[in-house]
């Protein structure tokens, strides 16, 4: 059982004041401001192969907000310090459609999500030897029912076996369709406009499945060159050693060499105060440092994780970071919350001296959650599609224990209008568990307790579940407790899962009151780098995203990636979904924004990538809804 927890987006302005910058930005007057309605957030229905457990970094990923184009459901246009140098839509551009952005030579490379309905996933390939006028040349499609999420790249490798431009890029599944691909695809892209396929998903594969067919599907994907090898890093979406490596230096032939789940190799990542010890790998890049290899794996509520990889079959551990609690950037702006985690992605200075990450929150919302009858507050995490307790949502009632609720168990008995139903993970699927619950009537929502089990007990996770009432997910402990039961959390962890509560089922427990309290969007962290654990200097946010009026109605207002300039020790650039493009300078340990961009018709940023050109430092940037802008920075140097 794989162990995880996710979690899991105008004319007037007044000046607010950035705290983490110590600068004044502009920002909307809500007051003024027309009426903006809200997008239902939605949630990818990427089931767990047993139930419906979130805990890799392709289910990490939400069908999130994606409000562009027109005047309502975006920020005000704004332009600081940066100049548009060019741009160009993909062919037939759809909402959501682009994903990462990668950038060699005279030509930027960016991803084709699922979008919509997964159709046509592969890599759009734009000639950019003129940045004021790039152009698609190529589409290189990738296997029918899968598409390219972060992994897209291209590295000169130059191996006994291959010398030429190498294009690797992610699989991830969307459809039922036999042709789909796991793994990682390679191209040669000498002439990107005439690609040739060296491998098609290729990866870690099942044992039972037949050679060739059966590759994990992968999330991020990251090669490099090291003179007569090249390696190439996979964030495996299928199982707890979730950070594979092979061997690419016969592109044509890769070969597995080592799986690492960091979790186990290197236990001083986990941070039991996130309220879990599980994590997951999301992104991960590689750089010669010192005369040795590094990689930053960024592993979501595990932090980020530094290793030397020179040997790449025996990662050994550099450094990791750990999540401040309360959450810093959130307490500059007079909130004291917990932190989320949320390690995305990251990147090392031009130096090497700092790293600069992006922790991604798609949610601005965490619940507060109380036993009223024992005036104990407990944790819990809130289902993917079911109805959020948020700003104008909350639950409270009193708990019946209804047992596992699976179809094939004792039938759900009906609560009395406003109950909440308590429901014991197992068995079956947890949105099979909820619609048993509405079926049965007279329930406000339901909360689901964790199971027995060396990964579960008092463990939490985030639940992938549909349904029409909110749905909570807590540890077994919390649940024994809502109805007086005697728990014990060694003899939990012994068990196999197949135990069920010593519960009757219908028992009445206590009263639960449960509400949203609002704790910002994602933003991106400034660290020392470093051996042991890394030293965080400061937060950057974009004022909005600690602004609770800019909760909803304004699109995902958290940091996605960041890309360090490859001229400037100290720049940093950030891709901000409707946030924009920003760049944050570092200066006296501080992340200070000196540049920003939101076009007039709102943006929705996912890559960014810095490329040199006629002695020029420009970014490449990924609009999901748009196709490839190319920026400036025009600030003081």
């Amino acid at each position: 059982m794989r162990r995880r927890r996710l979690f899991l987006l105008a004319s007037f302005v007044l000046a607010v004041l950035v705290s983490a910058a110590g600068v004044a930005l502009a920002q909307p007057s809500l007051d003024e401001q027309q009426t903006v309605q809200a997008q239902e957030q939605q949630q990818a229905s990427l089931l767990d192969d047993k139930e419906g457990v979130i805990d890799t970094a392709g289910e990490a990923h939400a069908e999130h907000d994606e409000q562009h184009g027109g005047q309502q459901g975006h920020l005000p246009p704004r332009r600081k310090d940066i100049r548009v140098v060019g741009k160009a839509a993909i062919d037939s551009p759809v909402e959501g459609r682009v994903s990462d952005v990668g950038v060699f030579g005279n030509y930027a490379y960016l991803g084709a999500f699922n979008e919509p309905d997964c159709q046509r996933g592969g890599v759009y390939v734009f000639n950019t030897k003129d940045p004021t006028s790039p152009r698609q040349v190529n589409f290189i499609e990738a296997a029918p029912g899968s598409y390219v999420g972060e992994g897209v790249q291209v590295v000169y490798v130059t191996t006994p076996k291959f010398d030429g431009d190498l294009l690797i890029h992610n699989n991830e599944i969307c459809s039922d369709d036999p042709a789909a691909e796991g793994g990682v695809s390679l191209y040669d892209v000498s002439d990107p406009r005439n690609e040739e396929k060296l491998a098609s998903g290729v990866g870690d594969e099942d044992p039972e499945a037949a050679a060739g067919t059966g590759a994990h599907q992968v999330h991020s994907a990251f090669a490099w060159d090291v003179g007569r090898k090249a390696y190439a890093a996979l964030v495996d979406d299928e199982e707890g050693a979730d950070l594979d490596i092979m061997d690419i230096t016969d592109p044509r032939a890769p070969k597995l060499i080592a799986e690492y789940d960091l979790n186990e190799r290197f236990p001083q990542i986990v941070q039991e105060d996130l309220g879990t010890a599980e994590s997951f790998l999301h992104d991960m890049v590689v750089k010669k440092i010192d005369g040795r290899w590094v990689m930053s794996a960024s592993y979501w509520d595990g932090g980020y994780v530094t290793l030397d990889v020179t040997d790449p079959t025996n990662a050994t551990y550099l450094a990791d970071s750990d999540f401040k609690n309360p959450d810093p950037e959130a307490k500059e702006s007079g909130l004291t919350v917990a932190p989320e985690g949320n390690a995305h992605q990251s990147e090392f200075s031009l130096k090497n001296n700092f790293i600069v990450a992006a922790d991604e929150d798609f949610s601005p919302y965490s619940v507060e959650a109380r036993n009223t009858t024992d005036d104990a507050e407990f944790d819990a995490t809130q289902g993917s599609d079911t109805p959020q307790v948020d700003a104008d949502r909350s639950l409270e009632g009193q708990t019946v224990f209804v047992g596992r609720a699976c179809t094939t168990d004792t039938a759900v008995p009906a609560g009395d209008g406003s109950q909440v139903a308590v429901v014991e993970r197992g068995v079956c699927g947890f949105t099979e568990k909820v619609q048993n619950v509405e079926n049965a009537g007279g329930y406000a929502g339901v909360i689901v307790m964790n199971r027995e089990g060396p990964d579960a007990c008092s463990d939490l996770l985030n639940m992938d579940v549909q349904g029409t009432i909110p749905a909570l997910f807590v540890g077994r402990d919390t649940g024994f407790a809502f109805f007086d039961a005697a728990y014990d959390e060694d003899a939990c962890r012994v068990g196999d899962g197949t135990a069920q509560a010593p519960i009757e089922v219908g028992t009445t427990g206590d009263t639960v009151s449960v509400r949203a309290v609002f704790d910002g969007w994602g933003y991106a962290h400034l660290f020392r780098n470093g051996e042991g654990k890394l030293r965080e200097l400061d937060t950057y946010a974009i004022p909005e995203a600690h602004d609770e009026r800019f909760a909803e109605g304004f699109g995902d207002l958290s940091i996605h990636e960041t890309a360090m300039s490859g001229e400037r020790n100290d720049l940093a650039y950030l891709s901000y979904y409707s946030g924009g493009f920003r760049v944050a300078k570092i200066q006296n340990g501080n992340l200070r924004e000196v540049g920003s961009y939101v076009s007039r018709g709102g943006n929705n940023f996912w890559g960014v990538q810095t490329f040199g050109k006629n002695g020029k430092e420009y970014v490449a940037a990924s609009d999901r809804d748009y196709g490839l802008y190319v920026f400036e920075y025009t600030g003081p140097r």
